[in-house]
């Protein structure tokens, strides 16, 4: 049995560890809330671009845009989303095997220190890397995005996608891989983006005149509808990082409260066992004196 000195060490220890997840849960619980907040902002934004490029598909073709142009995919173009630092479960290993699971070529763009360390490990192609604090400005997502746009319009890439993980409450988090470019076709992006939106109002019917013509419009907004989109799903895996981090502290947290509750009994055993050991050493002395 250990003596009581290394318990008691052991006991501070854990106090101090408790203390430490406590405190890193309250932190991840109110992150994850403004994160929330915020994908909720940008959803009266996206509900009218929805209804601007609701009104534009009629007009336009499907053609006219190099965005929404297939070809035969060759090199790949992947956006990874993870996060800048660890503690937070299972969340970042998730991510990594759908990157193993990928057998095509491949070009990444990382997004989050824990990704573009994986991807150098593992020695795959990285173009760029970049960080995004918890706030997550839309400038800092315009950037990498940007890049990754610029070098499918080269045809350096034929898709861009992104793997990322999608919050679906605070318990679950859902590490998956996202198309984004090249788009179906304007009809279709245009039903996937109200969807996305939480759009549920009917369409605008009035006729609308675009100026200088609906081909200018389509090719301003279009740009935008990318950016916008992969900064919604940056937004969700944000949450998603300050969700599972939440959880992980808090099942630390229980662990050093049960641990905590071993080692204090395993402390008391220790010292009745110290007292007992006393006791019959004085009473064999007095037992040997008479």
């Amino acid at each position: 049995m250990a003596s009581t000195r290394d318990i008691r060490r052991r006991i501070k220890s854990v106090k101090n560890t408790r203390q430490i997840t406590k405190a890193m849960e309250l932190v991840a619980a109110s992150k994850m809330k403004k994160a929330q907040q915020i994908a909720l902002a940008g959803r009266p934004y996206a509900q009218l671009m929805a209804n601007m490029l609701a009104a534009l598909a009629p007009r336009v073709s499907d053609t006219q845009h190099p965005l929404l142009s297939r070809r035969e995919v060759k090199v790949r173009g992947i956006i990874l989303v993870t996060t800048d630092k660890g503690l937070c479960g299972p969340l970042n290993a998730n991510l990594f095997k759908l990157v193993a699971e990928i057998k095509t070529p491949v070009k990444y763009v990382a997004i989050g220190r824990k990704g573009a360390q994986f991807l150098a490990r593992t020695k795959r192609t990285v173009l760029a890397d970049f960080s995004v604090n918890d706030r997550v400005p839309f400038g800092e997502i315009k950037t990498p995005v940007e890049f990754l746009v610029k070098l499918f319009l080269e045809g350096t890439v034929d898709t861009v996608e992104v793997i990322y993980s999608r919050y679906k409450n605070t318990l679950v988090q859902e590490a998956i891989v996202r198309p984004v470019l090249p788009l179906s076709n304007v009809a279709d992006f245009v039903a996937h983006l109200r969807a996305e939106s939480g759009h549920s109002q009917a369409l605008d019917t009035r006729d609308m005149l675009f100026e200088p013509n609906a081909d200018a419009v389509l090719a301003a907004l279009l740009p935008f509808y990318v950016n916008r989109y992969v900064y919604q799903l940056v937004l969700s895996a944000k949450a998603s990082e300050h969700s599972a981090r939440m959880v992980a502290m808090k099942t630390a947290k229980d662990n050093a409260t049960s641990l905590l509750g071993d080692l204090t009994l395993e402390y008391n055993k220790a010292r009745q066992a110290a007292i007992t050991q006393e006791i019959l050493e004085i009473s064999a002395a007095a037992f040997s004196a008479a």
